[in-house]
């Protein structure tokens, strides 16, 4: 007997991307409905070897549904997910509206599962669990084993975002930009400030009153919130021209001593993190090798002798798998690992 599973936004490129997971990990799900709204009802979506037609959510009743993968937005989020919860189904949210509710866990599987235990034990939990911010996911993960061997004090990291962050308009707009530069079209921005093609974007989401944007500031709070808040972040967040996969620069001082080999064998035998790091051309993670892969990658770890106790990396992720997609199924499968939900499903 397996789980009842909904996939809210189905149809987006994060959506889809659930699909596919589910089906690869051989989730152990009786019944999954891809859920999305009314214009896009009826659209057909591949579960492995079956093609799922789009049912409304409006319409949809989750009384028996185990676990609902959200990855419709913000707006959505805020105005379903607590009625989801109050039927007794765990809601997996992947926009940012849940992440900074202080009773509401932020989770990677990787770095913080234990959170869970308590989470589930509180007979006044909404139900709701968060999903982090795309960028957050991986740079915690590869911070995680570092900063239980050496107690991190502060991180500076530049993320260079692919356009699959900004959806499907995004890619479009790459693509469509591209082609037409080509062919001497000019390239009129669309979805992204500037134009993207042969170019770079130090601005994602709106700016906020110190300078900052609220990309990095979302780096910092949750970064914050699922490792310790006592680090000091500090980001850039820039917009590349790369269709999928994010690659951060990341400049770390520890508290303790901590050197470039051992970095590198802590990260080796850490879990969800896959090290390229030799020190010749082409040795080394790209976004291109980091598409479809479960793993976050981490390379060029060397010691930064410009401060005491630091080192720079380099850390690579398929932004719509560990970044969004994976992490939330990741979150499902810790709750049913650690014995935290019972099958409704008959």
């Amino acid at each position: 007997m397996g789980y009842r599973v909904a996939v809210i936004g189905a149809t987006g490129n994060v959506g889809r991307e659930v699909l596919n997971i589910l089906a690869e990990r051989k989730f152990p799900a009786d019944e999954v409905i891809a859920l999305a709204s009314s214009r896009s009802t009826g659209k057909e979506v591949s579960y492995g070897d079956k093609i799922l037609k789009a049912k409304n959510l409006d319409d949809f009743d989750f009384t028996g549904v185990d676990f609902a993968i959200m990855s419709a937005g913000s707006t959505i989020s805020k105005e379903w997910a607590q009625r989801i919860g109050a039927t007794g189904c765990i809601v997996i949210d992947n926009s940012s509206y849940w992440r900074y509710h202080s009773d509401v866990p932020l989770i990677v599987p990787e770095v913080n599962a234990h959170v869970l235990d308590a989470y589930m034990a509180n007979p006044k939990r909404q139900n709701i669990i968060a999903n982090p911010n795309c960028s957050t996911a991986q740079l915690v993960v590869a911070l995680k084993p570092l900063h239980d061997f050496a107690r991190i004090k502060r991180v500076v990291v530049d993320t260079y975002q692919s356009v699959s962050g900004a959806g499907r308009e995004g890619i479009d707009e790459l693509w469509n930009q591209t082609k037409g530069i080509f062919v001497n079209d000019t390239a009129t921005p669309g979805k992204f400030p500037k134009q993207i093609a042969f170019n770079v974007i130090p601005h994602i989401d709106v700016f906020m009153e110190d300078g900052s944007t609220k990309e990095e500031w979302k780096v910092m709070a949750e970064t914050k919130k699922i490792l310790d808040p006592k680090i000091k972040v500090s980001c850039t967040a820039v917009r590349v021209p790369v269709f999928v996969g994010h690659s951060e620069a990341v400049n770390i001082e520890f508290e303790n001593p901590i050197s470039a080999d051992e970095a590198r064998d802590i990260l080796r035998e850490a879990p969800g993190i896959s090290v390229i790091d030799k020190r010749e051309a082409g040795g080394y993670a790209t976004p291109v090798e980091s598409v479809g892969e479960y793993d976050t990658f981490v390379s060029r770890i060397r010691e930064d002798n410009t401060i005491e106790n630091g080192l720079n990396i380099w850390v690579v992720s398929d932004n719509l798998r560990k970044g969004a997609a994976l992490n939330t199924i990741q979150i499902a499968e810790a709750l049913i690992e650690r014995g935290l939900l019972a099958r409704k499903a008959a």
